[in-house]
């Protein structure tokens, strides 16, 4: 995570031609897509772990209501913690996702829009 690979290709015409600004602009795209890639992965291997989270909080609900039932213990106070510290988490982790200038900030309005939509369906199978 955070390691991008560097690419120097020399140009034979000048630095300033089309061609070197078209392959720079390219190269900037797939920069953004790559760092966007590895935020919405980030994302989502927060939200697998809260999804597993709470899949094993739902397994034992039988099992806490049953001690509560049998007023052997105390109302647990300690999941409602774990539960706030887990969603708080979360959220940051969207909140980055979603405020990740890195990404967005250099597509324009008509890349935003899904004109390369082909080379993000091509990164998304290829992450697969």
């Amino acid at each position: 995570d955070g390691y991008y690979t560097v690419v120097i290709v020399p140009l034979p015409t000048s630095l300033y031609s089309l061609d070197a600004l078209q392959y720079f602009h390219w190269l900037k795209r797939l920069q953004a897509l790559e760092r966007e890639r590895d935020s919405l992965c980030m994302g989502l291997r927060d939200l697998e772990e809260v999804r597993l989270w709470y899949q094993w909080r739902l397994a034992h609900i039988p099992q806490r209501q049953a001690r509560i039932s049998m007023k052997d213990c105390e109302p647990e106070e300690g999941w409602t913690c774990m539960l706030r510290s887990h969603m708080l988490r979360l959220n940051g982790s969207l909140g980055r996702l979603l405020a990740d200038g890195c990404a967005w900030s250099s597509l324009t309005h008509h890349q935003r829009d899904g004109t390369d939509w082909k080379l993000r369906w091509n990164n998304a199978i290829l992450t697969q």
